[in-house]
């Protein structure tokens, strides 16, 4: 049975990843790549969508770590989103489209940024911030 403090420690870490996927979404409400050169728009628009759903999607899984305990640890979440989002690569040269319509080997680098970056702010960033977010 779970604690009063274990209770609004998930309250608190469910306040922090709604921010996020709300952060991740004015990102493609507001299109800051509008007001960006030419340059800087095109590079926003084929990969800001890639760094930031693993980004997202990594903190999303966070979500759910109290009903399945093997979420808690990183390396799962980074593995299934890694997986997931590089697979859908895989499946667009194959004509086969799951995320987006066009290969591009960029993208995996793409994803390996978001996912890499969510970790170091699930495990190094967050930790020293928010004094509930270890589990």
């Amino acid at each position: 049975m779970p604690t009063p403090e274990d209770i609004d420690q998930y309250r608190k870490r469910t306040y922090v990843i709604v921010a996020i996927q709300l952060i991740f979404a004015m990102g493609f409400i507001f299109r800051p790549a509008t007001y960006l050169p030419r340059e800087g728009y095109i590079f926003y628009q084929s990969y800001y969508a890639d760094v930031m759903i693993p980004f997202a999607f990594y903190f999303l899984l966070g979500l759910n770590d109290k009903s399945f305990r093997f979420l808690r640890n990183w390396k799962v979440k980074a593995a299934i989103i890694f997986t997931v989002m590089t697979t859908s690569e895989v499946f667009q040269y194959f004509g086969i489209y799951m995320f987006g319509v066009t290969f591009d080997p960029l993208d995996i680098v793409a994803f390996a940024i978001g996912t890499i970056a969510a970790v170091v702010v699930d495990q190094i960033i967050f930790p020293r911030l928010f004094s509930f977010w270890i589990i």
